[in-house]
């Protein structure tokens, strides 16, 4: 029987849940086996204030995660629908039954009646049944150069799950006594599911098929069933919990988890203990994410307040720039590597489908209509007007971690611009230009790919690439090499390249500064976009395209691997308060400082000062 992915060697297998205080907890799918990051020295206590360092907040992989989650040996997993890290993270397992040593159950057709499998675990010895005619549904055809089977409700394609309907991918989530669903399969299906239900719609349904399926009729038998499935209930909803905990913002989904709590603690003690802990590292984590938004609220205040917008020698003078902060580019790049993996590690998975959820998944079987915000598609060069915005119930969602983090990257671009226009000496602008052409330089060398093009953005808005006089006391060598590397034609392919030298670089690196990948997000988003809106959810036979959500699974992970490095920068507060606080001009007051700097060329831009100093003076006496 085949196994239910196709690139199973990418995510660990789950640690057993063991009767003890300080059982292991499963590690993140996405963890490739490895061990539990080391926490971070500074742990951000609630007390912010605007002179403070901003980013001394907990991360995911710190107080929160670093607490509950080990290193697991893959031969110890006893579970037999678990696999090991595969040496190839992309080579195919051993083909074994979808539900091995499972009993029967309505609505089942793919689970063994009699609960027998092959000795080694692999396979069926044909005892899948139907629940509905007792008769095998089991097929199998040649399809192209593989060879595609149906278990039921489930079809796969050479040994991996490519489609099936909603409700088989939800018994199928669901563990038995002696079943757990590959770690895999659990992290694409919590990921994705969303498109189709709700999570909440999605947990009920599953801690009730989890409670019912124990139910025989005898009441002590049925309690001691519920506590031989009570450690993997609570394996699974740990793994819920710690990989998708945004969704627990939700106050049904607290509430959900609050009685199996209860119900959990009828049948076994250990379980409850483990439930317990549980739900105490979810609110940690949770208050860890509060403290961050009301971080980031308090910094966006600060940094709301207006420069002035007519330059002068005097203004000029009494306003720092970013050479009085930092003069050395490879310590700036290190601060904003800082920034970027601060922001990354509060980004939840679920944001980005979320982002295409719509109001009713499961009406028409329409393919869902991304409500993407303009400031999403401004780095990648895409037009807001391609995309429609349906109303939804995630219209609002309760995070927008992947928002503030596509702000920040806007505005590093009109930092770099305003410190460009704002000196009145061209000398002094083209030193200011040199410099953050060797910062970019150095964000490449560090991998730190969404600085570099948030700098590159910054250099080529129209304000500063006007200062013809300015540039022309720049050496552009280095810049054009980087503007070629960043070229957006052939859809990034230079880029693309870069990446995946990164990427590689981070998987065999000895080191914490080689294992930085911060790809360049706004085209991350762009592809998963893509990736969405070029397949359909869901088959003609009305089976979710489970194809499609391997690919999603995918393309998320390998962001989860790059957002949990931990920096290893020493930080500087100063530089930092600096780069997320300093008022930042708008695109009206650019074009005017610009136009000071270097005074207008011709007629149309003569009309466009006049208009700005007017337009900009009426609203400054308004304020």
């Amino acid at each position: 029987m085949p196994p239910t992915t196709p690139y199973a060697g990418k995510f660990s297998s789950c640690a057993p849940y063991s009767n003890n205080n300080n059982h292991p907890q499963p590690q993140s799918p996405y963890r490739n086996g490895s061990g539990p990051k080391p926490a971070r020295e500074n742990i951000y206590n609630g007390n912010y204030s605007a002179a403070e360092n901003p980013y001394d907040i907990p991360q995911p992989h710190s107080a929160y995660r670093s607490a509950s989650v080990s290193s697991v040996n893959a031969k110890e997993h006893h579970y037999s629908g678990g696999y090991g890290v595969s040496e190839n993270p992309y080579s195919p397992p051993p083909p074994h039954s979808p539900r091995q040593h499972s009993t029967s159950c309505p609505g089942r057709a793919y689970r063994h009646t009699s609960g027998s499998s092959s000795s080694n675990g692999g396979g069926s010895s044909g005892s899948e049944q139907s629940c509905r005619n007792g008769s095998a549904l089991t097929k199998a055809r040649l399809h192209g150069h593989g060879i595609t089977a149906s278990y039921g409700e489930m079809c796969y394609h050479d040994n991996s799950l490519v489609s099936a309907s909603l409700e088989a991918l939800i018994q199928h989530l669901v563990p038995t006594v002696d079943y757990y669903p590959d770690r895999s399969y659990v992290f694409t299906f919590l990921l994705s599911s969303r498109l189709f239900l709700h999570p909440y719609e999605l947990m009920t349904r599953v801690c009730h098929l989890c409670v019912e399926q124990q139910r025989s009729g005898d009441a002590l038998l049925d309690k001691i069933r519920f506590r031989e499935v009570a450690p993997k209930l609570v394996q699974l909803l740990t793994e819920w919990t710690e990989t998708f905990p945004y969704d627990f913002r939700d106050e049904r989904m607290m509430r959900c988890l609050k009685d199996m709590t209860h119900h959990v603690a009828r049948g076994d003690e250990y379980s409850w203990r483990a439930m317990q802990q549980m739900t105490q590292r979810l609110i940690k984590r949770l208050s860890a994410l509060g403290q961050y938004e009301e971080a980031v609220a308090a910094l966006n205040a600060v940094a709301m307040e207006r420069p002035a917008s007519l330059k002068s020698k005097q203004a000029s003078a009494q306003r720092s720039d970013v050479l009085s902060v930092c003069d050395d580019p490879f310590v700036l790049a290190q601060q904003l590597t800082h920034i970027e993996l601060d922001r990354l590690s509060f980004i939840g998975p679920e944001e980005f489908i979320q982002t295409f959820a719509m109001k009713d998944p499961l009406e028409n079987h329409k393919v869902p209509t991304p409500r993407l915000n303009s400031d999403l598609l401004f780095s990648a060069g895409l037009s807001s007007s391609s995309f429609q915005s349906p109303l939804g119930f995630f219209r609002k969602r309760k995070t927008s971690n992947l928002e503030a983090y596509v702000n920040w990257f806007n505005r590093l671009s009109y930092l770099v611009a305003t410190e460009i226009c704002m000196p009145v000496k061209k000398k002094h602008r083209a030193r200011i230009i040199e410099f953050f052409i060797d910062v970019a330089q150095e964000c490449f060398n560090i991998g730190n790919f969404n600085s570099l093009m948030a700098i590159i953005t910054g250099m080529n808005m129209s304000p500063v690439a006007r200062l013809k006089k300015t540039w022309n006391k720049v050496n552009t060598d280095k810049f054009e090499i980087l503007e070629h590397q960043m070229d957006p034609s052939s859809n990034f392919s230079n880029y693309r390249t870069a990446l995946r030298g990164a990427t590689q670089r981070s998987e065999t690196a000895h080191s914490s500064q080689e294992k930085i990948v911060i790809p360049f997000f706004s085209l991350l988003i762009k592809d998963i976009y893509f990736l969405n809106e070029g397949c359909a959810n869901r088959l003609a036979n009305g089976h979710i395209n489970f194809e499609k959500l391997w690919e999603l699974a995918k393309q998320v992970s390998e962001f989860l691997v790059w957002r949990q490095v931990v920096c290893p920068f020493d930080r500087d507060r100063r530089i930092l308060q600096y780069l997320v606080t300093t008022p930042v001009f708008t695109e009206d007051e650019l074009h005017l400082a610009s136009y000071e700097s270097e005074g207008p060329e011709n007629n149309m831009e003569k009309d466009s000062r006049r208009s700005l100093r007017s337009s900009l003076l009426h609203r400054e006496n308004r304020s």
